[in-house]
């Protein structure tokens, strides 16, 4: 499909009324839900990435006290953590995406991973599989997500990460996946600004975030820079409540965290060198122009970022 023409769609979807509906139709049969297997299993490995980082740097799953960013359609990474003996996980999305019918698929299909969740986690499988197996039949019986949980797993919706209800010092770990590139900038300081209040001190933000241009899923005709060409007045023609990017590079991300009060202790990108050879066919809008190439043909980052200890 050609880009401008998803971008015309979803924005017109995102201001009818029942545009939700239709939206949430178009992806279980043509978009990025018509393969649910292949999306869940590529979310389980982002979520195993995340866990093992998490790790390294003192936060283990079992035990521990999570805040998501931006829950989605299906509540992969929550679940996860939950089978893996996450304490809490509260899960928040500014608007309500889950759906029932994929929160079902995503119990089932975490089946096929309990070995691996067990591994990442350090504790044993039969364990792990257990609580997999009550949390499917849970769902099945049209029991909520806290109480299929056990009340570990707290979904909450429309809500608004920049102002939670939670006391301070309260938790381990606040992270999201592939989230922030759809949040407007004027926002994020504040989502940052909250995250350091709820953390405990010496807690840590994990973020992954995909700063490419995510037309080009749709599109092979366009590469992850394609983006870059259009001033804000036009990019806003294509621009959408459902897919809102908000073209921000990668090291905005790790500064707005610094400018928080944070320390950065990981940061893992992807390499340029491939986006540098296309960025000589396009010509950047004159808003990116004086960012130096390096930095805009960085298109994912993962980074780390610890709360001060006192």
């Amino acid at each position: 499909m050609d880009w401008r023409t998803k971008g015309l769609l979803q924005k017109v979807l995102g201001v009818m009324p029942g545009g939700d509906a239709i939206h949430y139709q178009l992806q279980r049969r043509f978009g990025g839900l018509r393969d649910f297997d292949r999306e869940f299993d590529i979310k389980i490995d982002d979520w195993r990435l995340m866990a093992n980082q998490l790790r390294e740097v003192g936060v283990p799953m079992a035990g521990a006290r999570l805040f998501e960013i931006g829950s989605g359609w299906y509540p992969t990474f929550p679940l996860c953590c939950f089978l893996a003996g996450a304490r809490r996980v509260v899960t928040v999305d500014l608007n309500r995406h889950l759906r029932r019918d994929l929160l079902r698929a995503c119990a089932r299909g975490l089946e096929r991973h309990v070995a691996l969740i067990a591994e990442v986690a350090g504790v044993p499988e039969a364990e792990v599989h257990q609580r997999q197996q009550q949390l499917a039949a849970a769902l099945e019986r049209s029991a909520d997500l806290a109480a299929a949980t056990a009340g570990v797993v707290d979904y909450r919706a429309p809500a608004d990460a920049a102002r939670t209800d939670l006391p301070p010092d309260h938790i381990d770990c606040v992270f999201s996946n592939s989230v922030l590139e759809h949040v407007a900038p004027e926002a994020i300081g504040g989502i940052f600004g909250e995250a350091k209040r709820i953390l405990r001190p010496g807690g840590i933000m994990f973020h992954s975030v995909n700063c490419g241009d995510h037309y080009a899923y749709v599109d092979s005709r366009i590469t992850q820079l394609n983006y870059l060409q259009y001033p804000d007045a036009q990019w806003r023609r294509w621009n959408n409540a459902f897919l809102y990017q908000n073209r921000l590079r990668a090291d905005a991300f790790v500064e707005f965290a610094e400018a928080a009060g944070f320390a950065i202790v990981t940061r893992v990108t992807s390499p340029p060198a491939r986006r540098l050879r296309e960025l000589t066919e396009l010509k950047i809008a004159p808003q990116f122009a004086s960012i130096p190439a390096e930095r805009l043909c960085i298109t994912s980052i993962d980074f780390i970022a610890r709360k001060p200890a006192v």
